[in-house]
Order: C-alpha cells, then sequence, then structure tokens
C-alpha cells in the first residue's frame, strides 16, 4: 500500500468514527464515491487499521471459556461468536488472538516466538498490534510448501517478525521429506543446527489445526502425492497440527507421513511455555476436540459453534 493510499484510509477512517460523519458526507467531502467510502472502510477493518472493541461479552461465550478452562486445565480460552458467513470465521478468530497475543506480548518477556501458517494466523497476524522487540527471535517451526503461497511458513514467520521488528528464522525446507531416512538425513545438516536449536527454545508458540476436508490448504497442497486423505482416515486422523497428524484422542496416528515431518514432533509442545492455538469453523471441531483431549493448547481461541461441537465430541 503507498503512503497516499494509507493517508486516504486513515482520514476516511477518522471521519467515519472520530465525527461520526455519514458515509455520504465523507464521499461529498473527499470527493469519492459512497461505494469507495464502504470499501474502504471495509479494508480499514479487514487490515486492523480499525480495530473493534466491545466493552461486553455474550454471556454463553463466557461460559464455554470458563468451562474449557476448567475442564481441560487451560491457562486461557477466548471464544468469539460464529458468523453467519462461515467464511468470516478466520477473520473473527484472527482478530481475537490478534488481541490476546498483543497483550500478552505486552506484558510477557519472549525470547522465541515459533509460529505455524493458515489462513486463520495470518488474520492473527495482521491484527497484533505492531511493537518494537529487537531482541525477539520469530520462527517458524515446520518447513513450508513448495508452491508460492502467500499462507506460507516462510512468509507467515516473515510478517510476524517485520510487524514485531523482530529477527527472523525459519526452516528452508519442505514440509515432508520423502521418506523417514531422509527426514533424518535433512535435520542432521549442520546447515538446520541453528534452526532447531531455536525452534527448541520456543517459548510461545502460534499455532492452528488443520482438517481432513478439501478446505485444509495442507490437504490441497501440502500432502505428498503417495499419501491420500482416505488411507490418512483408516488410520485414525482427524486432522493435524505442524503436519503431523492426530487421532481423535489427539495421539500422533501410526502411518509413516509422521515420521517424514520437518518441524518441531507434537509431543515437543508439552514443554513450550505458552501454546495459543487459534483454530475454528464446524468442519474443525473434531480435530479441535483431539487437541483438547491432548493437551497441546494452553490457550484456546476458537468460535461458538466449533467450541460447543468440541465439547459434545469430548463428553
Amino acid at each position: 500500500m503507498s503512503g497516499s493510499d494509507e493517508q486516504l484510509q486513515v482520514r476516511v477512517a477518522w471521519l467515519y468514527h472520530m465525527e461520526d460523519l455519514t458515509q455520504g458526507e465523507i464521499a461529498a467531502r473527499l470527493g469519492l464515491t459512497r461505494l469507495r467510502v464502504n470499501r474502504i472502510l471495509s479494508e480499514c477493518r479487514e487490515s486492523g487499521l480499525v480495530r473493534v472493541h466491545i466493552a461486553s461479552q455474550l454471556q454463553s461465550c463466557v461460559a464455554l471459556e470458563r468451562r474449557l478452562m476448567r475442564d481441560f486445565g487451560l491457562v486461557d480460552a477466548v471464544i468469539v461468536p460464529t458468523p453467519e458467513d462461515p467464511e468470516r470465521v478466520a477473520g473473527l478468530i484472527g482478530m481475537a488472538a490478534g488481541d490476546y497475543l498483543s497483550r500478552y506480548l505486552a506484558r510477557t518477556k519472549v525470547s522465541v516466538f515459533g509460529v505455524g501458517w493458515g489462513a486463520t494466523l495470518r488474520e492473527t497476524i495482521r491484527h497484533i498490534v505492531p511493537a518494537d522487540l529487537p531482541a525477539l527471535w520469530v520462527t517458524a517451526m515446520m518447513g513450508g510448501l513448495t508452491q508460492g503461497l502467500e499462507l506460507n511458513t516462510f512468509e507467515t514467520a516473515g510478517e510476524l517478525a517485520r510487524r514485531l521488528n523482530a529477527q527472523c528464522s525459519y526452516l528452508a525446507a519442505p514440509i515432508y521429506a520423502g521418506s523417514a531416512a531422509s527426514r533424518d538425513t535433512l535435520v542432521a545438516l549442520d546447515v538446520f543446527a541453528e534452526v532447531f536449536e531455536r525452534i527448541r527454545a520456543v517459548d510461545l508458540a502460534l499455532l492452528s489445526l488443520g482438517d481432513l476436508t478439501p478446505r485444509s490448504l495442507l490437504v490441497r497442497h501440502g500432502l505428498p502425492k503417495d499419501v491420500t486423505v482416505e488411507e490418512l482416515r483408516a488410520a485414525g486422523a482427524v486432522g493435524d497440527v505442524l503436519g503431523q497428524f492426530l487421532d481423535a484422542q489427539g495421539r500422533t496416528i501410526d502411518h509413516a507421513i509422521n515420521e517424514r515431518v520437518i518441524g518441531l514432533p507434537s509431543a515437543w509442545l508439552s514443554g513450550v511455555r505458552n501454546v495459543v492455538l487459534a483454530a475454528g469453523g464446524r468442519n474443525k471441531s473434531a480435530v479441535v476436540a483431539a487437541a483438547l483431549r491432548g493437551g497441546i493448547p494452553k490457550v484456546l481461541v476458537t468460535d461458538e459453534e466449533t467450541a460447543k461441537a468440541a465439547l459434545s465430541l469430548v463428553d
């Protein structure tokens, strides 16, 4: 975005939110169409330039948060109302997770901030308040896709580091090696030693979850061609975290794919001081339930309907 575009966004947002002008009045004052003003206001919310804070919470969401903390020993939980449009789930969860992480970073010293990938994490990062943390390291916790998606681990870690003015490292490797043996060979290379040492030192992790439906980016773009969703389901998989597939109890399934992942083994997450899991949508309720059963998150950020469905599955 150019400087002039950002200035226009700020001016429109100021007139609308601070001076209470209507969209028509703003259009007349700035020589814009009303449609253009409406689009700019939407862009302001989506980019995080304008943040909406509601001073009260829905009682039903608060009750779910408390139940999740009580039943699964979570440090915290953030539940947002489920939107009518499923396509808006990632954005709303990302907004809530970004707010939580901004407050956490403001009060807690973090040395290494580990991050996964996906649409929800992209939205989360867009809503983290920019900060100046030059001593902080941001690191991707797994390899990336061989296709150039903007949701890749490289872009995700890089954008988070830019937002926090932090240092950045990532694994310049694919998510999956061709075999367990080739994975071990790659990980043993000297070039990866420092990166893996940093990944093992992560004290704040931001992760999401993948399901086994066509909505999953990993299913669409990341699975090796010799692995099918059908065989993963047959092995008991309900979804993945960090590219490692879990069964309904949150345990890694007995399948060779989990031995081929280039990244932090999911079992090591129990040693991370804070693991923030941001994921939602009814298609992810089974893997959210699995993550809760497996004790993966210390903080869960999700939507109301997904939380209810996950709790129902656990019950």
